[in-house]
């Protein structure tokens, strides 16, 4: 089971240290988001994914340019190359049309569903928070000061939100294969059928959904901060509940422009001798997070980034 981490009690950076140095995967409660937020999110979502595609694809990811926000259908984003069995939406800060940097832009919203737009902007705000008081405590795990990460890396942080659709598993393909996030902190909502596993020292572990609860896992840029002392660690999902399943993941991130070097006196831990999934260190990149984000995505979405690189 992995830790459960209350961020109103007092010893919240030392919680983070022993799971980020262990799992690299808790549970995050006492965030203080209302449950009618996210649960009229899944409404509306759902009311989303039951539409046909035909009208789904009036917010088809081609049509947000190198925004890359809107719908995608199943099969068509990859990971290691194969199709992931789930679809989904992609959203990000909402920003003006023609923005000039990649995955930045304003969203694309479906008409048929209203209540999607204010939702999704509401939801990203108080996850953006919650996420920043996390970095408090990791920030603090690391005796760095509390606002180490808002003062600098996420003073502008690159934030993309999504929303996917899992349809029941007919076959023993993965909704999505096993990888890493890229970024500095992921916090997931996930529905009551379960489905995500996590890859610990001691072999794959389910996550299943906790009440009031996000499960928070830490990214690339982190595991490079910290030279390998934390772990950017590989999960996988597959949807066995014979049920529709819908995860919202939340990934807060560096500034798109900002460059993520290791901090000093932070040493890499030894290898256990497992492979990363895409056979790349975060630890041997160099440039900014915006370079590493894109690269990572043309990976996920080959045709649009053809489209529009």
């Amino acid at each position: 089971m992995l830790p459960v981490i209350d961020l109103g009690s007092s010893d919240v950076p030392s919680q983070i240290a022993s799971a980020c140095r262990s799992t690299g995967f808790f549970y995050v409660s006492g965030h203080g988001v209302p449950p009618s937020l996210l649960t009229s999110l899944d409404a509306a979502a759902r009311s989303f994914f039951s539409l046909p595609d035909e009208e789904k694809r009036s917010i088809e990811m081609a049509r947000g340019g190198s925004a890359w926000r809107g719908w995608f259908p199943v099969g068509a984003e990859l990971t290691s190359g194969e199709p992931d069995r789930k679809e989904g939406l992609y959203f990000g800060t909402e920003l003006p049309a023609g923005h000039p940097l990649p995955l930045h832009g304003p969203n694309l919203f479906p008409a048929q569903v209203p209540s999607l737009r204010p939702l999704v902007l509401s939801y990203v705000d108080e996850l953006a928070a919650v996420a920043q008081e996390v970095l408090r405590g990791v920030a603090q795990s690391l005796d760095l000061a509390p606002d180490y990460f808002s003062s600098s890396y996420t003073a502008d942080p690159t934030v993309l939100f999504r929303i996917f659709h899992y349809p029941p598993a007919t076959d023993s393909g993965w909704g999505v294969g096993e990888h890493t996030d890229y970024g500095l902190l992921t916090l997931l909502a996930q529905d009551d059928n379960g489905g995500l596993q996590v890859h610990t020292p001691d072999g794959w572990l389910e996550a299943p959904p906790l009440p009031d609860t996000f499960v928070c896992n830490i990214g690339d840029m982190l595991e490079r901060l910290t030279g390998g002392w934390y772990r950017s660690t590989p999960h996988r999902v597959r949807n066995t509940s014979g049920r529709d399943r819908l995860s919202f993941p939340f990934f807060f991130d560096p500034a798109f422009t900002e460059e993520v070097p290791p901090l000093p006196d932070r040493a890499a831990v030894a290898e256990d001798g497992r492979r990363r999934w895409d056979d790349a260190s975060p630890l041997a990149f160099e440039g900014t997070y915006g370079e590493y984000l894109t690269a990572k995505v043309a990976k996920v979405f080959p045709q649009l980034w053809v489209r529009h690189d």
